[in-house]
């Protein structure tokens, strides 16, 4: 065995004691930097006494010196301390990973995903990650090159899913040796260096190398109880739990490069103690180059500046890594809990592309929501109808359980904030910069809607410079520790996810409404109802009021006001109504259908199918395609005219108004054989269509009231757009779960697409 202790030679002293006196240190100073207890270990150094090789390396470190230039007789290369004669690195390497196996198997095998109470193994639910080399949050754009985001680009802006580059997880590691992997909370970070440690383990990545795996926030809390305990000193210790009692044996591997090591967590050390963390990895990972250093750390926490490392974010899940993360989901809880072998993650999937779903498919791109969206989904067999209530779970997710059931405590920089404040505070910031058209702020934007609401609060002060600073620091706060805000670029914010500002905003629009017993935050809210954006709003607002009946009402309201001002749009809706009333059972619902008949004529092939409930209305739609297709210009294939006549034929087999069937049967008599004489067929047609195609419209328009000639101004089609769109979202609302009385909701189904006049009679009655 090679000797464990080192001593300076003559000359070697006077060259520390140059680089000491050039410091301007003391004795205890040196001790502290070393990470001794007391200055023992210095004075014995600098008397040419023998101390610990490792000491006697870090004193030389820390002085900037070759500790083999210092050292009295230093040990030859190949034949460091702790290296056993005879034994080869590559023998010591699988010696120590064998007696480590268990150990890191026990410690990174396994997850416990919330809500369920057994553990699952790493291997059976985890999905490869990808990697993006741009960090977003560290590029400089002004707001207007942003701005103009789709709400799917809005929420992956700036994590790979817009135009950056992604490269796998595993890739990145291999080709950068000092990495720090950032993301948002619950992105997979941890779940990532665990599967490192478990490759790494069974020989599958870095075969040649050691993994070890620390929580940083471990390594903190127990650094603070032993008293400036080293990073390598932990090692040390964890290599103790392994049964490895020769400490050299961790140098030696550091020494020779032998090493995979995995940092978890640099977000998760309180600030007091962040300084400290950091200067051990720097000094381990500049004194031990020739290793693999892979970190973690949340996006907001890339404040702690880590010398030499390269900055990677994880991307978020593309489809092909949701529908994998489901089937292994289901799949892995269907084991756990002893179930028949059912699969309905292909239902999940399914579920999820559905239009209606769009927003938890926003959502679900990282395995915590993932996660949220398979357990709601397992217990449900479906998505709720209540997105405000998925939303709530998520934010209760970010704002205490993550971090809750993780034993992580954050620094109290919210200055005694509660949950209900943290919630009402947001829930300002979002509703504010929503009502201005805002998604994206300049930071000192964003905290000044923060600082308006902290003004309020008891004891706050009023100070300007000192109100500025708090701001400051609640909204990285609110970065670092639940994600909700965040950088996109360089002094740019917005809400993580367009979903939490929707439902923010609507959560501030029901707190006012409940709080103020008024109707004004409603009134505001359907002064928005032909406004796209808001539609989302509208939805949340509905399913989260005591009380949906005074929204829906005002709704009305508004949407009727929409055309009440235009006789000549009110004449149509007239018409509209007139054909509703052969039929009583649900003549909101004929209205709607003649609406959009006479808007959109080519619609009426698309929807006839549903029309089989009533005669009248699949013979209207087959008649007006009867008109569509005579008023089509001659061709020379003539193939609309032929379609033409196979119409009419279809039409006269349902007619059973006499005096429509005689008019009908009179045009049809006038056509040649199409089938027959195909030539003078098409020589009546060129020459005779138009005149026979006006006979026939003033025929169905005379004896079933529909090919009115309809002409809107392009002004009047916007409004009708509109009309119809804001009815369609009242739809929406009443249909949404909410708590509409069985009264309110029939009164507005009946009323739906009436003209003034109708409404007005009904008022009176």
């Amino acid at each position: 065995m090679v000797k464990r202790s080192l001593q300076a030679s003559p000359a070697g002293i006077q060259q520390a004691k140059g680089a000491f006196s050039h410091k301007g240190w003391t004795q205890e100073n040196l001790a502290e930097e070393v990470n001794v207890k007391t200055r023992q270990p210095i004075w014995r150094f600098f008397s040419g006494r023998p101390i610990e090789h490792h000491t006697f390396k870090e004193i030389c470190s820390v002085l900037g010196l070759n500790w083999r230039e210092i050292a009295e007789n230093p040990p030859e290369e190949g034949s460091e301390p702790g290296e056993q004669a005879g034994l080869e690195i590559d023998a010591l390497v699988k010696q120590v990973r064998s007696q480590r196996h268990d150990k890191i198997q026990n410690q990174c095998g396994t997850l416990q995903l919330l809500d369920i109470s057994r553990p699952v193994g790493l291997e059976d639910i985890y999905i490869d990650v990808n990697i993006v080399e741009e960090i977003a949050s560290q590029q400089w754009l002004e707001i207007a090159d942003i701005e103009r985001l789709t709400p799917e680009e809005f929420d992956h802006f700036g994590l790979g899913e817009v135009s950056q580059k992604k490269i796998s997880g595993m890739r990145a590691v291999e080709t950068y040796s000092k990495l720090r992997v950032l993301g948002k909370p619950g992105s997979g970070k941890t779940t990532f260096l665990q599967h490192l440690a478990i490759e790494c383990n069974q020989g599958k990545f870095a075969a040649n190398r050691v993994p070890i795996f620390i929580s940083l926030r471990d390594f903190a809390d127990e650094s603070k109880e032993a008293d400036h305990s080293s990073l390598l000193n932990y090692i040390r210790a964890e290599f103790l739990t392994s049964g490895i009692s020769d400490l050299s044996v961790i140098e030696t591997l550091l020494l020779e490069g032998r090493v995979l090591l995995l940092l978890d967590g640099l977000d998760e050390v309180l600030g007091s103690d962040s300084n400290a963390v950091v200067k051990e990895i720097r000094r381990l990972s500049e004194n031990y180059e020739k290793n693999l250093f892979v970190t973690t750390c949340r996006t907001a926490g890339q404040t702690f500046t880590l010398k030499r490392f390269t900055d990677v974010e994880i991307a978020p899940f593309t489809q092909e890594q949701i529908a994998a993360f489901a089937q292994k989901w289901f799949a892995t809880l269907a084991k756990t809990n002893g179930e028949d072998e059912v699969d309905p993650a292909v239902e999940f999937i399914e579920k999820l592309d559905l239009p209606e779903n769009l927003q938890f498919r926003r959502l679900a791109v990282t395995p915590l929501f993932l996660h949220l969206a398979c357990w709601v989904f397992r217990r449900q067999e479906k998505f709720p109808t209540k997105k405000s209530e998925f939303y709530k779970q998520c934010l209760d997710l970010l704002l205490v359980k993550w971090d809750e059931t993780r034993g992580i405590q954050r620094d109290a920089v919210y200055r005694g904030f509660l949950l209900p404040q943290k919630l009402k505070l947001l829930s300002q910031v979002a509703a504010v910069s929503f009502e201005q058209g805002h998604y994206f702020l300049e930071q000192r934007a964003m905290e000044g809607h923060i600082g308006d609401y902290i003004r309020n609060l008891p004891n706050a002060s009023t100070e300007p410079e000192e109100l500025q600073l708090d701001s400051e620091v609640v909204l990285k706060a609110i970065e670092l520790q639940h994600g909700l805000l965040i950088e996109r670029v360089r002094g740019i914010f917005s809400f993580s996810y367009l979903a939490f500002q929707e439902y923010f905003t609507a959560r501030k629009i029901v707190a006012s409404h409940n709080l103020q017993a008024l109707e004004k935050p409603l009134e505001r809210l359907v002064s928005h109802i032909t406004e796209p954006r808001w539609r989302e709003i509208f939805l949340l607002t509905a399913a989260m009021l005591r009380s949906a009946d005074s929204l829906v009402q005002l709704m009305k309201q508004q949407v009727d006001g929409l055309v009440a001002q235009d006789p000549y749009l009110q004449e149509f809706l007239t018409w509209a109504s007139q054909k509703s009333q052969v039929v009583p059972p649900q003549p909101s619902a004929i209205r709607a259908f003649y609406f959009a008949l006479a808007r959109t004529p080519q619609l009426a092939p698309h929807v006839a199918l549903a029309c089989t409930v009533d005669q009248g209305i699949f013979l209207d739609a087959a008649l007006n395609d009867l008109v569509l297709e005579s008023a089509i210009d001659s061709s020379p294939d003539f193939a609309h005219a032929y379609a033409c006549a196979d119409a009419l034929s279809n039409a006269l087999t349902i007619v059973l108004d006499l005096g429509l069937q005689q008019s009908l049967q009179q045009l049809q008599d006038q056509l040649p054989d199409s089938k027959h004489d195909r030539e003078r067929f098409q020589a009546w047609w060129q020459t005779n269509h138009v005149a026979w195609s006006e006979r026939l419209r003033k025929a169905i328009a005379l004896h079933r009231n529909i090919q009115h000639q309809w002409h809107f101004s392009p002004e009047q089609q916007q409004v009708l757009q509109r009309y119809y769109d804001a009815n369609q979202l009242l739809i929406d609302c009443l249909n949404s779960n909410c708590e509409v009385t069985a009264v309110v909701r029939q009164e507005i189904e009946s009323a739906l697409l009436l003209p003034q006049k109708e409404l007005e009679e009904r008022e009176w009655q």
